[in-house]
């Protein structure tokens, strides 16, 4: 999962990016980078940290420009290492440099092509270089030795890409000198919006992945980028748009809703906050189905993206809501970590209890989902030794079963502890006295109240259907072997422990 952004300005957009990433920070945190256009010059910062660890004073002064692209990532499959770290460039045509959310599924194929029909090198295992390396061909290809590139070469070269790359890929891209292109792929599976704002010297334009990065910098947010739809925003600020796909259709990721975007962040055109709300209604629902004569003393919350529907389900059962857990905000998210023994040790790290909300009482722990099992295991212990009497589990979302092929870095299948279990068989394992899921009809409802769009999910890890129709078994099972622990761990050892190598910076212009 990745965050991106794009803008066009009037005015230096340097600080304006930095503080959008910073925003959409929790979206990866493995690496950020920065490119920006400066009359006739491409200034470039990137490498692995937080966005605060890697852009200083100096890095800053350099990234002058009215337009530029960021991008914070974590890896998925296969991919890591500062060298990964995007934006990515070619210089032909024009220069273009690009930042990707999302993950390809056909990218052996496209690697192949790339190299022996498109006479590409690629330099990465990165799918983001591969998606690039299409597009810029594509757009090499129409442009015939233009000086520039007109909407429509860019329009005709995005819909190249669509007919070429599967899977899932939200797009923001710098033609150097002449513009920003913002494209979502014909599923619409992951987030991209696009706002304006008015200038005393004009309209600015801003995509993002989520709405909250144009809130942060007073852009209105217009509308979502509809699925299989290119924008294109040229330096002068002039505006056009295109569907490129005609097939497509909107399968939003629902994972969004359930875990990674913001509350604050609207995801085509539906609330986040209030989407999370109705999950907790709805589990609310489910508990006095199943368990009228509930003994429950008081909801507590798994910090911090369950807290939302912890509060809605206290409330609809007349149930103390309180704060059981104090969270060392300095640790990253689990269940992208390597290794068992360290996502172990890290839970310990990430959370403490407090005593008081535990001794004698019968506590309802609530999440927003379960995916190895490991943490809600040992907070489960946590609560005991704190004093509950007993320890219920609810998660907000059904059980995670499949793993995830568009861009969510989940562990093997054989690594998810619902997969091939009852509902017993897992309560058994993490330990808790009762256990209850969500239900998919009842979290897409949740989700899908009060869009305005014919809004249709993506809900694989959930119910393993892959929209693209193109993810079989022995897809599945080569993610299998890059996404396992033993993997992971050997890549971790290989790059070390955060990848720290000195190719830092790609200074395409620089002064240092």
């Amino acid at each position: 999962m990745c965050g991106i952004v794009g803008i066009v300005g009037k005015s230096n957009v340097n600080l304006a990016l930095y503080d959008s990433l910073t925003v959409l920070q929790h979206r990866g945190q493995d690496a950020a980078g920065i490119m920006t256009y400066d009359h006739g010059k491409v200034n470039l910062r990137k490498d692995n940290g937080l966005v605060r660890d890697v852009f200083h004073t100096r890095h800053m002064k350099q990234l002058t420009g009215h337009m530029g692209i960021g991008h914070v990532r974590y890896p998925t499959a296969g991919s890591c290492g500062p060298a990964q770290a995007q934006p990515l460039y070619v210089n032909s045509p024009f220069g273009i440099s690009i930042a990707h959310n999302g993950n390809l599924t056909n990218v052996d194929d496209l690697r192949q092509d790339l190299y022996r029909a498109d006479l590409r090198h690629l330099n990465t295992d990165s799918d983001s270089e591969v998606l690039l390396n299409v597009f810029a061909h594509e757009l090499q290809r129409l442009n015939h030795h233009k000086m520039a590139p007109t909407a429509e070469d860019i329009f005709n070269a995005v819909s190249a890409v669509h007919r070429r790359c599967r899977g899932a890929y939200a797009v923001v891209a710098m033609v150097v000198g002449h513009g920003i292109v913002g494209f979502r792929d014909k599923y619409g599976i992951r987030p991209l919006v696009f706002g304006k704002r008015k200038t005393r010297k004009g309209c600015e334009y801003m995509l993002a992945s989520e709405s909250v990065a144009l809130d942060s910098q007073g852009f209105t947010l217009v509308r979502d980028v509809a699925p299989g739809e290119a924008i294109y925003i040229r330096e002068d600020g002039t505006f056009e748009s295109k569907i490129c796909a005609p097939d497509s259709k909107l399968h939003s990721c629902i994972f969004e809703h359930v875990y990674f975007a913001r509350p604050d962040s609207l995801i085509d055109g539906v609330s986040v906050y209030k989407s999370r709300l109705r999950m907790g209604e709805k589990l609310a629902q489910k508990i006095l189905r199943e368990r009228p004569q509930h003994d429950i003393d008081v909801v507590i919350p798994i910090p911090d993206t369950s807290r939302t529907a912890a509060v809605e389900l206290a409330n609809a059962l007349g149930l103390k809501f309180r704060e059981g857990f104090v969270k060392n905000r300095y640790i990253g998210r689990t269940f992208i970590m390597p290794g068992q023994s360290q996502r172990k040790k890290s839970v310990k790290q990430k959370l403490n209890a407090i005593p008081l909300e535990f001794q004698d009482k019968n506590v309802l722990l609530v999440d927003d989902s379960i995916v190895r099992g490991t943490t809600c295991k040992q907070i489960i212990e946590m609560a005991r030794e704190a004093g509950a009497r007993k320890v219920y589990f609810c998660s907000a979302s059904p059980p995670v079963q499949y793993p995830n092929v568009y861009g969510i870095d989940m562990p093997a299948v054989g690594e998810l502890i619902a997969h091939g279990k009852t509902v017993e068989e897992v309560r058994q394992m993490i330990g808790a006295d009762w256990l209850l899921f969500q239900d998919l009809e009842d979290l897409i409802a949740s989700c899908a109240e009060g869009s305005i769009l014919p809004l249709e999910f993506e809900c694989s890890v959930f119910d393993g259907v892959y929209v693209t129709g193109d993810v079989n078994d022995s897809y599945l099972a080569k993610l299998e072997a890059q996404r396992n622990d033993a993997a992971k761990l050997t890549k971790h050892r290989d790059l070390g422990a955060y990848g720290d190598e000195d190719e830092s910076q790609i200074p395409l212009h620089s002064n240092e």
